[in-house]
């Protein structure tokens, strides 16, 4: 089902605002290929005298713009991450969740909709209810947002860019990092590389054609303008990428059962690092998508499994423990003292919450922790 807005931009006013929204695309572009012809033509090939250096600097280049180009066009055309199917709301469904007299009963209709759907949603809104977009007709997934811009849902989504036309979110976020940090690489090498002929150019002692003289001064100031701006930007991103934040989540913690937490999604700088680039060094600093999961569900700094479905919560467990076989059970036990006294732990796990009841057992007992199910390991310690 897709988004029930209905856009007050239709024919030819609706043609003339797509238009629009590309031209920052087009200046982009046009931007790229000026710079092209002014280094290749007016810099390599008619200014500089040495053979040497032009072929350094022409090879050198190429390999910057080649890898600046296909980052920017890969976070261009790349879809930012659709949310599913099954996480729709049926007409019914949405008119009962929108009628609900109270906010009490809207909560209460929400979760019941994820327990029934299986719906792995961790994330809540700040008054604690299941989080669902009125205008796509979906329950949210964690970190999902609604973009106005585009005008629906998108995965992990961390804004949205004019100079891309385009959502950065879960798909395209990597080549969207990718795009900033060769953009700025790109961008250095003209300024470095110009640098000798500009001071040459400004200060006189070096002869030149009125045209191609212009453009080296332009081409200096356009490239070092742009290294200050886009490594501002850069860095900012890696900061995000660091901590495991969008630029929304930086703004506004996500909110969990047991409230805002900054730090929710945050496992660690290197495994934050590898969420979004992978864990193959050579993959990493090419526009291939390499990114870690689905865009649906994430790992947390704290589980919170009765809020995610029954095989979510298996999963999230086997990768956090490293188990592939059943599931261990995490035992809360008392650290011996003068009380002389264990504790007995049973633990059942069910589909809507995990119950932990704990008793107080007399010392220099066995203490056994039995499940029937084959999702529990026996465990037996010897007191």
């Amino acid at each position: 089902m897709g988004c029930m807005d209905i856009s007050p931009y239709r024919g030819l006013c609706g043609f003339c605002v797509s238009v629009f929204k590309w031209l920052p695309v087009v200046v982009i572009s046009g931007i790229v290929s000026w710079s092209y012809y002014a280094y290749v033509v007016h810099l390599c090939i008619i200014t500089v005298e040495s053979d040497i250096e032009r072929v350094g600097l022409l090879v050198g280049y190429h390999v910057a713009v080649t890898l600046f180009l296909l980052s920017y066009w890969r976070t261009v055309w790349t879809r930012p991450g659709d949310i599913p199917k099954r996480f729709s709301l049926t007409a019914d469904e949405l008119d009962s969740v929108e009628g609900s007299e109270t906010d009490e009963q809207q909560r209460r209709m929400l979760e019941q909709i994820v327990i029934d759907k299986d719906l792995p949603v961790a994330m809540r809104t700040i008054q604690g209810a299941v989080r669902y977009c009125e205008k796509c007709a979906h329950i949210k997934p964690d970190r999902a947002h609604h973009c106005s811009v585009c005008g629906s849902c998108v995965l992990k989504m961390d804004h949205h860019c004019p100079w891309v036309n385009n959502c950065v979110a879960f798909n395209n976020y990597k080549f969207f990092i990718l795009f900033l940090f060769y953009g700025l690489i790109y961008c250095v090498f003209i300024a470095l590389s110009s640098l000798k002929y500009f001071l040459r150019f400004w200060t006189g002692s070096m002869d030149g054609h009125g045209h191609g003289k212009f453009h080296i001064l332009f081409l200096f100031f356009v490239s070092a303008m742009f290294s200050i701006s886009l490594c501002s930007l850069l860095g900012y991103h890696i900061h995000l990428v660091l901590n495991n934040r969008t630029t929304l989540e930086e703004f506004r913690a996500p909110v969990f059962r047991r409230g805002p937490d900054k730090e929710g999604f945050s496992l660690g700088k290197r495994a934050n690092l590898a969420e979004v680039f992978g864990d193959t060094w050579w993959r990493m600093f090419f526009p291939v998508f390499s990114s870690f999961g689905d865009g649906l569900t994430f790992p947390q700094r704290f589980s919170e499994d009765p809020e995610l479905g029954q095989s979510s919560r298996r999963d999230h467990k086997r990768e956090e423990w490293g188990e592939e076989g059943d599931e261990s059970v995490p035992m809360l036990l008392a650290e011996g003292g003068t009380s002389g006294q264990g504790w007995d732990t049973d633990v059942s796990d069910s589909e809507e919450e995990i119950l932990v009841n704990v008793r107080p057992k007399e010392a220099n007992h066995d203490v056994v922790t039995a499940g029937n199910s084959s999702d529990f390991v026996n465990v037996t310690i010897e007191s």
